[in-house]
């Protein structure tokens, strides 16, 4: 069995699906790897230490996607809606495709893999398991994600994080406040915290109290009524309007007492909520900083443009896109273990085994055969 290794052609994407030293994982596997030359140099990674681990180059992008039996992507033509038509057209029948590739919302792309006859498995359908968690790819990107939001955060900010004391004087450290306590917000928190700041952390989910404090921050308790707010997978669930309401009017005090704000509240598949609006900004001192994580999907702030910098009342919204990319040779080797644990699992004799009764396996197949199978879709 042949897997090949592509460059990432969706634009602004330096990640590569897999690194050298993950080759390891898969050294008695009997699969034999093909890389598009050039694969991992936007990550750091040159051909000369995929070569050097035994990789084949390949002699063009074309024939590495005719010849691989199994291709490896960060970007599957679902998460690559400029150029992902391009890759499609080069994939065929009976070959596997591994990586992401947005499958609740992507349905023109998933319909089109289908009908190629392209075994597709989404990393970002990994279950919550505990015999999937070397492979939960989308907790690994959280955690750059987090990381990176918060250093935003610091050097956007006109002060300094962390309590200073000087000849000149006292400086008071920032006062931080990080929406959703998954692995993305706990990152954040434990990187602000790092940094020198006063955090708190706020959830929906106040399970996750333990841990916000377990970091150093405060955790914020708000006086509404949540109810079930976490799904079966661990993940948030989408809250009725009334609620999120509710939640805002609560919110609204708390945001007047930060200088930093870095929301990360998302549900999968569906538009992130808002949590801040217009209003609530209004109330936040000139200067302060949010950082939206959850821009991609609409972000967790009204007035949040995915990619781009608002300014409303002295107060800058950010909302950065592909924070993981941002820091291309750490997310790259935290995803390439994610995907080459996964391949490994798969693997069966030689060949992937698609064991439909296997959760890991039917959780994350997204067509096969021909068929949709992805229920929502």
């Amino acid at each position: 069995m042949t897997a090949g290794i592509i460059v990432e052609s969706a634009p602004n994407e330096s990640r590569v699906a897999l690194v050298p030293s993950a080759l390891s994982v898969l050294n008695k596997t009997g699969i034999e790897f093909l890389m598009e030359p050039g694969a991992g140099a936007r990550a750091g990674f040159p051909d000369s230490e995929y070569t050097g681990k035994g990789v084949r180059l390949g002699a063009s992008r074309s024939a590495v996607f005719e010849a691989a039996d199994v291709l490896l992507a960060v970007r599957a033509p679902g998460a690559n809606p400029e150029c992902g038509a391009a890759d499609l057209a080069l994939m065929h029948r009976g070959q596997t495709l591994i990586g992401f590739g947005e499958p609740r919302t992507a349905h023109d792309a998933n319909r089109a893999l289908a009908e190629r006859g392209v075994s597709f498995l989404a990393m970002e359908l990994m279950p919550r398991i505990t015999r999937a968690q070397s492979m939960d790819a989308l907790s690994s990107m959280a955690t750059v994600a987090g990381y990176k939001a918060a250093l935003i955060a610091a050097d956007r900010l006109p002060r300094m994080f962390p309590m200073l004391m000087t000849a000149a004087g006292t400086v008071a450290p920032a006062r931080v406040l990080v929406i959703g306590a998954g692995v993305a917000g706990l990152q954040a928190i434990a990187t602000a915290r790092r940094l020198g700041a006063v955090v708190s952390g706020y959830d929906i989910r106040a399970a996750v109290k333990e841990q916000i404090e377990s970091l150093g921050a405060r955790f914020v308790v708000l006086d509404i009524e949540a109810g079930a707010a976490e799904d079966k997978g661990g993940y948030a669930k989408a809250m009725g309007e009334e609620f999120y309401r509710k939640q805002r009017e609560a919110l609204a005090n708390v945001l007047a007492e930060q200088q930093v704000v870095i929301t990360t509240a998302a549900v999968p598949g569906k538009k992130a909520p808002i949590l801040i609006t217009r209003e609530m900004l209004a109330r936040m001192a000139p200067g302060s900083i949010i950082v939206d994580i959850a821009a991609e999907r609409g972000g967790n702030c009204e007035l949040t443009r995915p990619g781009e910098v608002v300014e409303s009342g002295g107060v800058r919204i950010i909302g950065p896109l592909n924070l993981p990319s941002t820091i291309p040779y750490h997310a790259s080797q935290l995803y390439a273990k994610n995907i080459a644990t996964f391949l490994k699992y798969l693997v069966k004799d030689g060949k992937i085994a698609f064991n439909r009764d296997d959760e890991i396996v039917r959780e994350t197949l997204v067509t096969h055969d021909g068929q949709l199978l992805l229920s929502s879709t």
